[in-house]
């Protein structure tokens, strides 16, 4: 890139008309650039996708896509943790149908997302500022910054992050092209892409408002004159870009007004409740240790503490230091180009908006600031910023001012793609480490062997699943994807538990409790009829997830009704003879309800534990 060419790209037309390109030769060159670092930013995916694995709500995701019909309420219209996603659902259950908990499904929807978006992206930055050599400046920045990693290596995240930002830089396009053209296809493709970004992510209602807001903002840096003063200008702007694009407004309004409909009766949003001073603490953290030290290719350090995800930590004055550079650079850019105040109000308005849901959604007194340093809510802010940076490409050179040399422009952007890299490697060494992969492979390789006995219902290690996530951190969930039939039951005759490493071994039930020895001699507890008698444990037990050993004699095979005193009742098989079995039941009480569930059984109950089925003993 010589400096003749850099200043003769400089060049940019105040018009609402098509930026002007480079000659058709050199446009061609230009575009076969850009393919070929957006062919890099998909190696470099590929090889953070391909350290990464299934981790928290992938495994959530794949347990409802394995369990229940594709086209069902409980898939298409679940209440994820406050999210409406039903396109992700479906992204999720046609992957594990094809090969259930193969990262390789995964990994391959997250590589032909992301190159969707850059090339959407790429085509955001064609419209607004030509196909000029400068768009390959804020393209390298997009496909390389780490702001958009997080969120793309968790494939839950991306399949809520990828879709909003290809809507955003697609929708945008979309809306210059149409207010420049006037074709109305423009606005049929912005409203589909919309509204389908909308089924994958809520945070695709600012969609729209940000391409409007872009749009009105190319007319304004396009302007000539400042008669109007800055607010006139933009009123004028915003007036024209309504009138010749209110086809993709009205058509977006609708789509969003159908959306929420569907929205507000199937998410509880009853349940967020949140506190003025805990937002303002949680803001701080994920601009300046988080989104600022990104646009200068940091964090450059994470933080991890397992099970949780990498968070950035950089040090005081590396976080000084991004400061000082960005604020050095909004300077620079305010007396080269006119009229970029608006424009870098907009983008510091969205950092704001794209945390304030995170932020009141997330606030309690529980929540750690690292939540927000974790910036995989915050991936669509590139979007934003590249756009922005287009604008800034496509405004006018203020009087005087000389444009950064060719050489300048390399060595910088060889600083950003270094220091990018560093920060990518840095997070990839602190994300491949997870004890999911190793936990289901030994469980795949465990049921290759299992005999048909069921198991016991139980939770997954805590650092595969955290306890939070309950009832969705049970085996029997998490395993759904590879669980033969009849894996778990609620009862068994062979008491055997998945250990934290994902062997099937024998279990005992601790003692927590017992069953007092019954008043017969030579039968304990005598059940006889199908009315439920009460036996009493040496102690009550809280309300809890128990496991009760009876140890019982039977005239017949049946099946008999087990509970704690609160609790629903549990069925479970009785045989003949003398046998045990163990069942699962969640209540509380002092006494055991015991009934039959087959006229005529014949039952005696001896003494036995109650308590808390452990394999290490």
């Amino acid at each position: 890139m010589d400096t003749a060419l850099v200043a003769r790209s400089e060049q940019i037309p105040a018009s609402d008309h098509a930026p002007r390109s480079e000659n058709s030769r050199a446009g061609r060159v230009i575009v076969v650039a850009a393919l070929c670092l957006i062919l890099a930013q998909a190696g470099l995916r590929w090889w953070v996708a391909r350290n990464g694995y299934f981790y928290w709500d992938d495994l959530v995701v794949v347990s409802r896509a394995a369990r229940f019909p594709l086209l069902s309420h409980d898939l298409l219209l679940y209440d994820h943790d406050g999210h409406f996603m039903p396109l992700a659902f479906v992204t999720a259950w046609m992957v594990t149908a094809a090969a259930p908990l193969v990262w390789a499904g995964p990994v391959v929807t997250m590589l032909v997302a992301q190159l969707a978006v850059a090339l959407a992206v790429l085509r955001l930055l064609i419209v607004l500022v030509g196909r000029r050599w400068t768009i390959l400046v804020p393209l390298i920045f997009f496909l390389f910054s780490p702001l958009t990693l997080p969120a793309f290596a968790w494939w839950a995240a991306a399949l809520n992050a990828l879709p909003l930002q290809f809507a955003l830089a697609w929708v945008i396009g979309d809306a210059v092209l149409l207010v420049r053209t006037g074709r109305r296809r423009f606005a049929l493709s912005g409203i589909v892409v919309t509204a389908t970004a909308l089924l994958f992510f809520e945070k695709s209602v600012l969609v729209p408002v940000v391409a409007f807001a872009v749009a009105a903002l190319a007319c304004y840096v396009d302007g000539a004159g400042d008669r109007r003063g800055v607010i006139g200008e933009l009123g004028r702007c915003a007036r024209s870009v309504w009138r010749r694009g209110a086809a993709l407004w009205i058509g977006s309004l609708i789509a969003l007004v159908c959306w929420f409909a569907v929205y507000l009766t199937v998410i509880d949003t009853s349940s967020v409740h949140y506190s003025g001073n805990e937002v303002r603490g949680l803001l701080p953290g994920a601009t300046s240790f988080g989104m600022v030290p990104t646009l200068l290719g940091g964090p450059w350090t994470w933080e991890r503490w397992i099970p949780s995800t990498p968070w950035a930590d950089p040090p005081g004055w590396a976080v000084a230091a991004a400061w000082a550079g960005v604020l050095a650079l909004l300077v620079w850019s305010l007396r080269a180009r006119r009229r970029m105040g608006p424009v870098w109000l907009l983008a510091a308005g969205y950092v704001v908006l794209a945390q304030l849901p995170v932020a009141l959604a997330r606030t309690g007194p529980n929540t750690a600031g690292e939540l927000m340093q974790s910036l995989r809510y915050f991936a669509d802010v590139a979007v934003v910023l590249t756009a922005a940076t287009a604008l800034f490409l496509r405004a006018r050179p203020r009087a005087g001012f000389t444009p950064p040399r060719g050489r300048t422009v390399l060595a910088v952007t060889a600083l950003f793609m270094v220091s990018s890299l560093f920060t990518t490697v840095t997070f990839v060494r602190s994300w491949r480490v997870s004890p999911t992969e190793t936990y289901l492979a030994n469980v795949a390789s465990a049921l290759d062997d299992w005999d048909g006995v069921p198991l016991l219902e139980q939770e997954v290690p805590w650092n595969v699943l955290n306890p939070l996530a309950y009832p969705d951190n049970l085996a029997g969930r998490v395993l759904a994807p590879i669980a033969p039939p009849g894996l778990f039951a609620e009862s068994t005759p062979r008491l055997r538990m998945i250990t934290d490493g994902g062997d099937i071994v024998d279990a005992v039930v601790w003692w927590n409790r017992a069953i007092v020895p019954g008043p017969e001699p030579s039968c304990g507890y005598r059940l006889t009829g199908t009315e439920p008698i009460d036996i009493p444990l040496n102690g009550p037990m809280l309300e809890h997830e128990w496991t009760a050993q009876l140890n019982y004699l039977a005239e017949r095979d049946g099946r008999i009704t087990v509970a704690l005193q609160t609790g629903t009742p549990v069925v479970a098989p009785v045989r003949r003879g003398l046998n045990t079995v163990f069942v699962r039941i969640v209540g509380s009480g002092s006494a055991l309800r015991i009934g039959s569930a087959t006229p005529g059984l014949g039952l005696c109950i001896g003494a036995g534990p109650v308590g808390v089925a452990s394999y290490d003993f």
